[in-house]
């Protein structure tokens, strides 16, 4: 009757293996046996023992050749089926591909080629889609960053007008004896006063003095 408690049974399974191993081991040196085991547990652990003169597979050979029987036939002949069908899969996929590319198509009859000319369109609806789709996310992306760049830009010229307003600025054109006359109010006494020169070519400030 099967252990019910798991534990037992895998404390009961190894005691046994190790029991079985030891009597095959005693056939193999003391009768020159040729002994081969092989044993999965409930837990799927796999275990097995072969005679230190042979291999599990000259065993199989052996006892193919003692019974008359062909152990590895029908794997091989699955095997050779599933070939069969991935070479068809493969050919088939190969001739789908050159069709659509214009090639291969004398054995095409009037429905297939439709079919294939309706297969081609909606594949190009699809390409087109996701095209168009892309270009309007990089559109979209640019369109963001040119408002961004507006923006700072109208910050930028806010912050200026504002400071040209201030009465604590005194703007200076090109004008080198007027830049001294501010400088020399500003070292008088005018500690508030900031004097800035901007070249007339070129709006920038060239020279900024905090008096």
């Amino acid at each position: 009757r099967k252990i019910e408690n798991s534990t037992n049974r895998q404390v009961t399974y190894s005691k046994r293996r190790n029991g079985i191993f030891k009597k095959a081991h005693e056939l193999s040196v003391l009768c020159d046996a040729k002994v081969s085991l092989i044993m999965l547990s409930d837990t799927k652990k796999f275990h097995e023992y072969t005679s230190p003169s042979i291999t599990t597979k000259k065993v199989m050979d052996q006892y193919q050749s003692a019974v008359g029987v062909d152990l590895w036939s029908t794997h091989f002949e699955k095997m050779q089926e599933n070939l069969r069908r991935l070479k068809e899969t493969n050919n088939k996929l190969r001739r789908d591909i050159r069709q659509r590319m214009g090639e291969d198509l004398n054995d095409l009859n009037w429905d297939e080629m439709c079919s294939l000319q309706q297969e081609i369109v909606d594949s190009l609806a699809i390409i087109r889609g996701r095209k168009y789709h892309v270009i309007k996310t990089q559109t979209d992306t640019c369109r963001k960053k040119v408002r961004n760049l507006k923006e700072r830009h109208g910050n930028l010229l806010y912050d200026l007008e504002a400071r040209c307003e201030d009465p604590k600025y005194g703007i200076i054109v090109d004008n080198a004896r007027d830049y001294n006359s501010a400088l020399a109010l500003a070292d008088g006494g005018m500690s508030s006063l900031y004097a800035l020169r901007l070249q007339s070519g070129n709006p920038n400030l060239q020279d900024l003095r905090l008096a």
